[in-house]
């Protein structure tokens, strides 16, 4: 995961669901396709809703770190 350029960095741990889906979506329509998003999440709802919501849309998972009680999460858009 460390060889992958980071585009762009976005913080939803203070959001609640659906809005960290939401912030994450129109963040990721700003960026190129192939562009990387690290989003930072809490555990819980977030982490189990964002990243599939994400897959439906077409994005891509390409990798997941846990950081204390905090979770980093890779996005490459997708097309």
């Amino acid at each position: 995961m460390s060889d992958i350029k980071i585009d762009a960095v976005l913080d939803i741990t203070n959001e609640v669901c659906p809005m960290t889906f939401v912030k994450t979506k129109l963040k990721l329509e700003t960026m190129e396709p192939g562009q990387h998003l690290e989003v930072v999440l809490c555990d819980g709802e977030p982490l189990r809703n964002v990243p599939r919501s994400l897959k439906e849309e077409g994005h891509k998972i390409v990798g997941t770190k846990k950081e204390g009680n905090r979770f980093h999460l890779i996005v490459e858009r997708g097309a």
